[in-house]
Order: C-alpha cells, then structure tokens, then sequence
C-alpha cells in the first residue's frame, strides 16, 4: 500500500495548504448533499454523511456551508442549484498505468468530456466499466497526525482498535481498515483520545506497476490534473512511487 500512501499524503498536504480554496469547500460540500440524499441528513443514522461532515470541518468548511448542504441533499431546501450524480471513470495513463476516479457532478456529459480529452491529451485513454475496477480493493483509509505518537505504541492502539495495517509516511499515520469497519475504527480511535485528519474509503491497488522515471513523472501529473478537475472527488491508480519517484516529482513542481 506503500505507494499510495505516498501519493495520498503527498496530495493530503496539498489539500491542507489550500484548505481554504473555494474548490475543496466545493467538492466536501458535494459529498455531503449527496450523502444526505441516499441516507438522510441525521450523521447519527447516516455513517456517509457523518464522516463526510467531519472531513469538511477538518478542512474548516464553514458550519452554515455544512447545514445547507444537508437541507439541499434532504430536500428541506430548494435554492434553485444543481443536482449532483456521483459517477466513476476507468481508463489507463502513458505506460499502461490503471486509473480508476470517483466523481461527483451536475452535468456527466461535460464530466465525462473532459476527463476523456485529460486521458487523450496526456497519452492515456478513457476505458470502459469493469476495465480496470478489478485491480483494486476498496478499504477504509484513516489519516492521522504524527506529532507527539509513539510509533510502536500507536501501531499497536489502531491494531487492538480493529485495522488491518498502519503506515506512517512523513508526519501521518494512515490507518488501513475493512471497508465495514471505517467508521468503528474511528469511533475507537476518537474515544480514545487521538484526532482524526480525515477518514475515507479509498481503492488499493492489489498489485502496484513499476514505470521508468519518465513515465512516471507523466502519470503523476495526470493525477494531479483530474484532482484539480472540481468534479473529481478521488484518483487512484497502481503506479508504483518510490523514493526517486518523489523526489523528481517534487523537483518538477
């Protein structure tokens, strides 16, 4: 999971840095409208929608943005704005490199438009349902501060509390759950004291591929250009990032 752990964290400081950004209010408003329509607006009764509230206050969502967007998604409040589908993209980047995005958008055709001309423009292509979805699992992904943590001893916290694994990459913990046991495993992690960054599911890749540096590089910037698209929620590919890969991705930023 190494690997994507790097990409993951590596975008999660990007995400803090412009938490402010109209963009990530945006998409974290998304997802909670959209949470609220499938399973109504109380997050005691509604798993998605609790987490999704408190990644948004975790990127300081203002909390009347926050009850909006749950009157909107439960119908409470017509404002005469878009409605929102929640659609997923399978394709390949340069190198054959599988990637598989979530989105979340008010018209699929303009959706679907430009993340086809981002496939073709960056030397990938734009694949069909079930093309690529089977190289990955769906897993809980629990983000945690490092500061202040003992590794050993809060390795050993998230274990006893229900993960399958635990990484720690630069100053975060990731914390690597069932996709049934996210919400537990936070709860128990919350109770116990320790603070949550965010908490979500994420598709893993069951075997990560190995690129030369170049194509890397490539693919590294096509995930970064469809998670800058406002409608793309998450990216996920099995590009396999190492060391070198990092650092000359940081070089070409």
């Amino acid at each position: 999971m190494a690997g994507h752990s790097k990409w993951a964290n590596i975008k999660h400081r990007k995400a803090r840095e412009d938490a402010k950004r109209s963009k990530a209010f945006t998409k974290h408003t998304r997802e909670i409208t959209v949470a609220a329509r499938e399973g109504g607006g109380d997050p005691n009764m509604n798993a998605r929608l609790s987490l999704a509230i408190q990644n948004a206050k975790a990127v300081n969502l203002p909390k009347d943005n926050i009850e909006r967007a749950i009157k909107k998604g439960t119908g409470e409040l017509n404002d005469g704005s878009a409605n929102y589908e929640e659609i997923t993209y399978e394709g390949y980047g340069p190198g054959g490199i599988a990637f598989f995005i979530e989105a979340t958008s008010d018209n699929v055709n303009r959706t679907v438009g430009e993340i086809r001309h981002l496939f073709t423009k960056h030397g990938g292509n734009l694949g069909t349902d079930g093309s690529v979805s089977y190289l990955f699992n769906q897993k809980g992904s629990i983000k945690v501060n490092a500061d202040g943590l003992d590794e050993e001893e809060f390795m050993l916290t998230a274990i006893d509390a229900g993960a399958e694994d635990v990484e720690l990459q630069d100053t975060l913990f990731e914390i690597y759950t069932s996709r049934e046991n996210l919400i537990d495993v936070r709860k128990t992690l919350e109770e116990q004291g320790i603070k949550i960054e965010s908490a979500e599911l994420v598709r893993i890749p069951m075997i990560e591929m190995a690129a030369e540096p170049d194509i890397a590089i490539k693919n590294l910037k096509l995930m970064d250009l469809f998670d800058d698209n406002d409608d793309v929620s998450n990216v996920f590919t099995n590009l396999k990032i190492d060391d070198e890969i990092i650092a000359l991705m940081e070089e070409n930023d």
